[in-house]
This record gives C-alpha cells, structure tokens and sequence, in this order.
C-alpha cells in the first residue's frame, strides 16, 4: 500500500509501594513521605480521563466523546506537599465481545488490583446501568475496597435525586466515602484529591518530581493525534483507528522531528483521513503538533501518513505496542 503524507509541516514499570513504616530502611529524604498508586474506575465516559487531568494540573490522557478512548492505563503523577499521588487513567469497563475490547478491560481490572486505593467514578446524569452493575458485582467478588466519585453533578438539578442515587449504590457496594463532583468545572476535586493524599502509604516517591506522566513522548504524541482524529472525524471512521510513532529525530536546533503513521483497516477509510486534497489530514497534523510542541516545550516537526493495516486487532505484536496483553481467544 503507499503512503500518504502531509504537506510541508509547519513546524520500567513501578512496583507498588511497600507501605513501610517511616524511619525503618528509609532514607533520610524520604523521611515523612508519601506514595501510592490511585486507579480511577468506571464505565465509558464516564470522565475518567478528566478527572485525572484535573487532578495532575495537566494534560496526560487524551480525551473524547467517542466511548473507549483510552486504550491502556495511563499513569499521571501529581505531588501535594510531602506526597506524591500516581493516578491511574484506566480504559471504560464495559461487557468485551471483541478481542481488543477483552483486552482493555483486562487492563482496565490489572490497574485496579495493583493500586493502593481504588475509585470507582460514575456518571451521575446516567444512573445505574449494566456497565456499572458489572463493575459493582466484580468488586463485591473481589471484595476490593473501593470510594465511590459521582461525576458530573453540576448537570443534575434535583440534589435530592443526587443524595437518593448515592445512597442507592452504597447499598449495593460498602464504598469507604463518597464524594460528588465534577471534573469538568473542578468543583469537589480539590476534597477528592486531599482524601487520597490522607490515605496514601508511607514510603519513597517513585518518580522525579518534576516528571507528570510515566508515558513515554513517543507514546503521548501518538496518543494526541489519535485525539484530533476523533474530534476532527467523529462517527466518520471507525473506532478501530489506530496511530504509532514511528521516528522520533532530536534535530540541532533543538526542535523534533516526529513521523507518524495512522493505521486504518480497510482502503475505502483512507480518504475519510486524508480529506479532499488533504485538507483534513492537514487539520489533523496541525492541531497535534500544537498541542505536541507546548508539551515538549519546542518546536515540532510533524509528518503524518496513512496505511492499511487489515486485522491488526488480531496480532499480538500490536497489542504489545500499545501495553496490552493479547487475549488468547
């Protein structure tokens, strides 16, 4: 298949932590602190990637209205005071019936079980449906211990409501707090935030405090490109899309050269990307690399094209790109 570029561009996983006790094997700097690693739950779109952007003050999970945008957890680090809060964006649990699909929710479930705490975030305009069921019966058989965070509040008038639905799935689930807000507008986040550093384990940071996210550039830049395909095509192309970096050059005068390929599965979804005369690729390409160079905080070189890949949710190589494990059925 050939490619289609651009026009002329513009410009070791963690271990958990052990919980010792302050003082006994610690170093002297690590004296007093705190870590942990806090996993945020939920159905699709139910704001998860939101809540862990407002929560790191900063952008490390793309975000969209299309349901299953995150793909693999994605770990944002936030300090506050002696603490450090490693938040876990996990992909929406949802009943799988295709292989990626089973794979994310592996994920999604992998995330929860090596955190220090656990919250379950739910939209409170939606209620109780299935995906939620699901998860609260996967907690009760784990017995994981869990809060539980309504989202979205400020879109429900009736308080009275808000109050019933909380009390509704406390019945259904032993949460340890409940907390109401929204991620959108931060009402309630601060709270929210202040409970985890008060229930974080002592122990050494795990991270350099200046370091947001333990994704990798490569990883992030792909992820943002992936974003501006959604919002720029909406229903138009399938959900399936996927994008890879694939050459990353630090050039002499400080900026980056970024090449990217976007896979599709089948011929007829190229245009769909390209756009007439490119035009639609060409928007795409320079929403990325605006938002690439302010994270990277220099100039960006990006070049995109276009291929067909058919049945990549079938090849494991692919799933260990994106730090998946490959189902086997």
């Amino acid at each position: 298949m050939s490619d289609e570029p651009e026009d002329k561009p513009a410009g070791s996983e963690p271990e958990s932590p052990s919980g010792a006790a302050a003082g006994v094997g610690v170093p002297a700097a690590d004296a007093g602190r705190r870590c942990g690693f806090i996993a945020i739950i939920g159905a699709p779109n139910a704001g998860k990637s939101t809540l862990v952007n407002r929560l790191v003050g900063a952008k490390v999970s793309i975000v969209s209205h299309k349901v299953q945008t995150t793909r693999v957890p994605v770990r944002g680090i936030a300090i506050a005071g002696n603490s450090q809060l490693v938040f876990i964006d996990t992909p929406g649990i949802f009943d799988p019936k295709k292989r990626l699909d089973r794979a994310m929710v592996d994920a999604a479930w992998g995330g929860a079980g090596d955190a220090d705490l656990v919250a379950l975030l739910v939209d409170a305009q939606k209620g109780i449906y299935d995906a939620v069921e699901r998860i609260l019966t996967r907690l009760t058989k784990t017995k994981r211990k869990a809060i539980l965070v309504l989202n979205k509040v400020d879109r429900v008038a009736d308080k009275a409501k808000l109050l019933a639905f909380a009390a509704d799935l406390n019945q259904r689930f032993a949460f340890s707090e409940t907390f109401m807000i929204s991620a959108e507008d931060g009402s309630g986040v601060e709270d929210l935030k202040a409970y985890f550093v008060a229930n974080l384990p002592e122990g050494p940071w795990h991270f350099p405090e200046d370091e947001i996210s333990d994704a990798p550039l490569r990883l992030l830049a792909a992820e943002i490109t992936r974003e501006k395909i959604y919002r720029l095509l909406h229903d138009e192309l399938p959900y399936a899309i996927t994008v890879e970096t694939t050459d990353w050059k630090d050039l002499k005068n400080g900026a980056a050269r970024i090449e990217q390929t976007i896979f599709v599965e089948r011929d007829s979804q190229k245009p769909i990307v390209l756009g007439k005369g490119g035009r639609t690729i060409k928007q795409i390409s320079q929403s990325a690399r605006a938002e690439i160079k302010d994270i990277i905080e220099r100039e960006a070189h990006l070049f995109l094209f276009v291929k067909v890949r058919e049945s990549w949710k079938d090849d494991p190589e692919r799933y260990r790109e994106m730090g998946l494990e490959f189902p086997k059925r």
